[in-house]
This record gives structure tokens, C-alpha cells and sequence, in this order.
């Protein structure tokens, strides 16, 4: 039963795209991508994706949220709704305050302030994904251009 809550909630990836990591899943923006690549993952629909990237490793790292039990959290097939549930029980708590400023320092990240190895793996990325000549002003467009939220 629980297997199949799992394969009903999934993206297949190989066919369409997580969500932004601008959309938020409870108050924390990439948490709503992060949960959509990890099911996909445990439903082997993920494709290209990888599920606890550099991106997911930023909500994992904030939150103090382990990225396996997440994952085991996930496999139980919690919805959405549930998932900010079993976030919220499992995270440190943080004010509103340090919460806005956390989502809004990484939807506005330059990828100038990454750390240099995920600096160059974009700037390969970028050249090799993206329509030439797109515009990135922010990490989170390297996404949503790829991904065609933005049009550029």
C-alpha cells in the first residue's frame, strides 16, 4: 500500500521536472524539489537527477534534517502536507526571521558566491545545458532556465 501512496505521489522525471527550487514545500524554498527527486529516486523515475545534490545538501545542511532518514520518511509515502509534518518534527527550529533570510540568500545567490567547485561545474553546465546566450543572474535560474519556467 505504502509503495504504491509512493509511485502515485512521484514525478517521472525522465518525462517532466521537479519543482522550482524557488517553490517552497512547508517555509523552506528547494525542500519541495528535494522531496520530488527523492521519490522519484525510490520510484526509479529520477533520470538525470540526483537526489541529495550540492542544491539538497543547502536544505539539509540548514535544517539538520538527515538526508537518509528523509528519505526512509519519504518511502513510508507521506504526502506533501506530511512531509512538512515530518520536517518540522525532525528539524532545528528556526525563527521567521532566520528562515525569510536563509530562502532569500538562496533564491538570490550569485554563483559567484558558491564554493569553487560547484562554480566550475556550472560554468561547464551552463554551456552545455542552457540555451546560448542565456542570461543567469542567480543560481536558481541555472533550474528554471534549463527547466523552462524563465524564458530567456
Amino acid at each position: 500500500m505504502k509503495t504504491e501512496m509512493l509511485s502515485d505521489l512521484s514525478l517521472d522525471l525522465t518525462k517532466e521536472y521537479p519543482r522550482s527550487p524557488r517553490e517552497k514545500l512547508g517555509p523552506y524554498v528547494v525542500a519541495a524539489r528535494t522531496l520530488d527527486k527523492c521519490r522519484a529516486e525510490l520510484n526509479d523515475t529520477a533520470g538525470e537527477y540526483h537526489y541529495n545534490c550540492p542544491l539538497d545538501k543547502e536544505f539539509f545542511d540548514f535544517t539538520g534534517v538527515d538526508a537518509n532518514a528523509f528519505k526512509e520518511a519519504v518511502q513510508e509515502g507521506r504526502d506533501d502536507e506530511e512531509m512538512v509534518e515530518w520536517i518540522q518534527a525532525n528539524s532545528h527550529k528556526h525563527s521567521e526571521e532566520t528562515l525569510v533570510q536563509w530562502n532569500n540568500s538562496l533564491r538570490y545567490k550569485r554563483i559567484s558566491e558558491l564554493a569553487n567547485d560547484t562554480q566550475v561545474f556550472l560554468e561547464n553546465y551552463i554551456d552545455e545545458c542552457l540555451p546560448k546566450g542565456a542570461i543567469v543572474y542567480h543560481w536558481f535560474d541555472v533550474y528554471d532556465i534549463e527547466e523552462k519556467r524563465i524564458q530567456n
